[in-house]
């Protein structure tokens, strides 16, 4: 077993894309009624980078961009928020970056997200091979990225280094079902990669795809304790989280915020409880420290940049309410042996309320 202390050297190398966001402007405008947005940086791993080096903490991607402007706009970003990018390769011809076209706005929320011949896919293992992982704390990635070839394999090759080199490996689940061939091979795939990782995060949806079968994904994610994992979090929305340890379950709320849009509360989540565990804190600590963050970035808009400081989670955990596990969570499911499903609104459902476009 690995040793989370690790993370204490605060530096993480982050696999995935890097794209740009497009934001209807003002907030609570319709996409179909906009005539002008604000633009910035985006894609979950680089979105996750900027949080933790907002945090304090240090933070490379490794990625392919698109040997274009919207490329160089990304790289310019990277920069601007302090990410490493000296794993970043530019990829021509027909290789584009990643765009996502959104509102700010909660209800019924549209996001048109363009994704063809996204050039993050085209990541090799010899873009993975000479990584220096010896040198990082920890190894972060999100589920896209094992959505299609090069990059899948690049990714395994990359987990099997680091897990070689003694270096942590965390997986944000992030499913995205529109990346995918069909949702038998993501849930192989998720399966096969979520047993190689330490830490490993997601929603109760997209534990239930793991599973194969609605109601069925905190058995998965029990499951992977067994396979391994250190801290598996099954997140439920309003509901708040399960964290499931070797040692035993926690149930954690959320805290009171005035959201002005859905989007951005995973990677906040994921980036402000890696921060709170490289500052030494305990498991339940960084939970709460990563349900604060979420809080915070969904009430602004953008997602890289409205991730907090670390001023900024300080003050907004002193002042604002942390709404107790709810008792739907408690009476939803039982323990150890099923779990049911539940169909009342969350963050993560108002997320899936999108459209796309692959």
């Amino acid at each position: 077993m690995k040793d989370l202390a690790r993370l204490h050297g605060k530096g993480f190398l982050v696999i995935g894309r890097a794209g740009m966001d497009f934001y209807a402007d003002p907030p609570g405008t319709r996409l179909e009624d906009a005539v002008q947005f604000t633009a910035a940086l985006g894609g979950s791993s680089a979105n996750i980078a900027a949080g933790l080096c907002r945090l304090g903490c240090d933070a490379a991607l490794v990625t392919c961009l698109s040997d274009d402007a919207i490329g160089r706009y990304c790289l310019k970003q990277l920069d601007n928020y302090g990410i490493d990018h000296r794993f970043v390769r530019s990829v021509g011809g027909e290789a584009r970056n990643s765009l996502a076209v959104v509102e700010t706005r909660i209800e019924n929320t549209q996001s048109v997200i363009y994704r063809n011949n996204a050039a993050d896919f085209a990541m090799t293992m010899q873009d993975v091979e000479a990584l220096p992982y010896a040198g990082f704390s920890a190894l972060i990635t999100t589920g896209t990225v094992l959505a299609a070839e090069p990059s899948r394999s690049a990714t395994f090759h990359a987990f099997e280094r680091a897990n070689a080199a003694g270096v942590p490996v965390i997986f944000d689940l992030d499913y995205r079902p529109y990346s995918w061939s069909s949702a038998q091979e993501a849930s192989e795939v998720y399966s096969r990669a979520a047993a190689l990782c330490d830490i490993v995060i997601g929603n109760d949806v997209e534990f239930d795809f793991m599973a194969g079968a609605e109601g069925q994904g905190l058995e998965k994610a029990r499951s992977l304790i067994g396979d391994g994992a250190q801290i598996v979090v099954y997140k439920m929305g309003e509901l708040g989280a399960i964290t499931i340890t070797p040692e035993g379950e926690t149930r954690t709320g959320i805290f009171e915020t005035e959201a002005l849009k859905p989007t951005g509360a995973g990677d906040s989540f994921l980036a402000g409880f890696l921060a709170a565990l490289a500052d030494g804190r305990s498991v339940a600590d960084a939970v709460r420290q990563g349900s604060a963050a979420a809080a915070i970035v969904v009430s602004r808009v953008g997602c890289a940049p409205a991730m907090p400081t670390p001023d900024e989670l300080t003050d907004f955990m002193a002042r604002a309410d942390m709404r107790s596990a709810r008792e739907e969570a408690l009476c939803t499911f039982p323990p150890m042996t099923t779990a049911t499903s539940r169909s009342s609104m969350s963050i993560t459902r108002w997320c899936r309320s999108t459209t796309s476009t692959s």
